[in-house]
């Protein structure tokens, strides 16, 4: 099984701090935040490669990251991908990358967990791989435990199972408040699937829009993530973080 870390934002949300630095080399308590992701991953069993993907702006940036962290992990095999965008007007979007990277490194015949590059979580998601494989596709569930909260997020329903019976992006009228986030699994033989959803000229942005779209063709179940679950999407969530994950620095 491969991981790819999705980086190729802009990040204009938290400029001036992320004009000059992608979003993912942010330092929460200490340590870059794609550093939590995959210290985080590293000890799944299932995985064998991590690809990260970024844009032209900050490939470099992340190729001297990537060579200091080899130093600090040399049996971890890590591949910066450069997916050629220079702007926010331009990127691919989230599932275009994942489209992209699928294709230029011709991976399509291996399991892909997908995780987001700014998504940390306080306690460990190794285990969401193994759970993960039980159905053809699988996304992480968070509870907001707020009706509101919800609206700014998608919000899933589930049967007895645990599969996706209804997804719905900000929703006006929530009826829970589990969440979909940017944690996913997709079995091989669903890979192909990214090619129609791309054809048909879907929205290539946005990672949950692939799932809402993908549900209703192929059964997709879930898994609730333990602990905290943090989308460092402003200011405000990069201090909370900091604070919060200076706990579990070691």
């Amino acid at each position: 099984m491969n991981v790819l870390i999705l980086a190729a934002g802009y990040a204009t949300r938290l400029y001036p701090l992320t004009e000059k630095q992608p979003k993912p080399l942010l330092q929460v308590a200490g340590k870059p935040m794609i550093e939590w992701v995959i210290d985080n991953l590293e000890s799944t069993p299932q995985v064998d490669r991590f690809f990260i993907v970024t844009n032209h702006k900050f490939a470099a940036t992340f190729q001297a990251w990537a060579g200091e962290y080899a130093q600090r992990k040399p049996t971890l095999s890590l591949q910066i991908i450069d997916d050629g965008s220079s702007s926010d007007e331009d990127k691919l979007g989230a599932i275009g990358d994942l489209h992209y990277v699928v294709h230029q490194e011709g991976i399509a015949d291996q399991d892909l967990l997908v995780v987001a590059g700014d998504n940390l979580f306080s306690e460990s998601v190794s285990a969401f791989a193994a759970a993960a494989q039980a159905y053809p596709a699988t996304v992480a569930l968070y509870d907001v435990g707020d009706l509101q909260a919800i609206k700014k997020y998608n919000n899933i329903t589930t049967d007895a199972s645990g599969r996706i019976t209804h997804f719905e992006e900000k929703p006006s009228h929530p009826t829970g408040t589990l969440t979909g986030i940017a944690l996913y699994y997709y079995r091989a033989d669903v890979l192909p699937l990214i090619d129609t959803y791309i054809g048909e000229g879907n929205n290539p942005d946005q990672p949950g829009r692939l799932i809402q779209w993908l549900y209703p063709r192929v059964e997709v179940g879930t898994w609730k993530v333990p602990g905290i679950w943090f989308d460092i999407g402003s200011k405000e969530t990069l201090e909370e973080a900091n604070k919060i994950f200076a706990r579990f620095l070691k």
